[in-house]
């Protein structure tokens, strides 16, 4: 029977991290299956989930968390899989930065059982002033009883007290690099 991990990992960037956990994942007769990772601020981190024989994977968790001290992993067994009923919608974002937007516009989502399942944010200088821009894409999961035009009337109406521009979108779509 197979077992699928959740792992995270943040350390110090160089190359080879990913290397270096793929090994350990094969070694181990893992298959890695998904991830998300970044330089951040001279760090890595990732997500990533990897599958495993299930008497493999204690082994597999204590290969992981310590052969590299200067990487941290934790490792949580997955979730069961199973899923409500849900409507993926596309959140995207641009305004003057400041600090609070993506807390005002977490807890509104969070308030109406919205969740966040994806979620990029950067900033970047405006092409024509140079002020600094805060630039937010997500992707979010909707309970079937909340309406795509009720939770965009609530989001405009909190993205003009916050002076940012918002779309909401119904686009099944998952966020790449170029922010389509």
């Amino acid at each position: 029977m197979r077992r699928s991990l959740v792992l995270t990992v943040i350390g110090d960037d160089k190359p080879g991290i990913v290397e270096q956990l793929a090994d350990q994942v094969l070694a181990a007769g893992g298959n890695w299956e998904e991830s998300r990772m970044a330089r951040l601020a001279g760090k890595f981190a990732g997500i990533l989930r990897v599958s495993v024989d299930a008497d493999r994977a204690e082994a597999l968790t204590t290969k992981l968390t310590t052969t590299d001290p200067a990487l941290r992993v934790v490792v949580e067994g997955a979730g069961d899989g199973a899923e409500r009923p849900l409507r993926t919608l596309r959140l995207e974002l641009v305004g003057n930065d400041h600090p609070g937007i993506i807390r005002d516009i977490s807890r509104v989502l969070a308030q109406n059982g919205v969740n966040i399942e994806e979620l990029e944010t950067d900033i970047t200088s405006a092409p024509m002033s140079g002020e600094t821009l805060f630039r937010a894409r997500a992707s979010v999961r909707t309970p079937p009883s909340l309406t795509l035009e009720w939770l965009r009337s609530r989001l405009e109406a909190l993205a003009g007290e916050l002076m940012v521009d918002l779309t909401l979108d119904d686009s099944e779509a998952s966020i790449d690099a170029t922010g389509s």
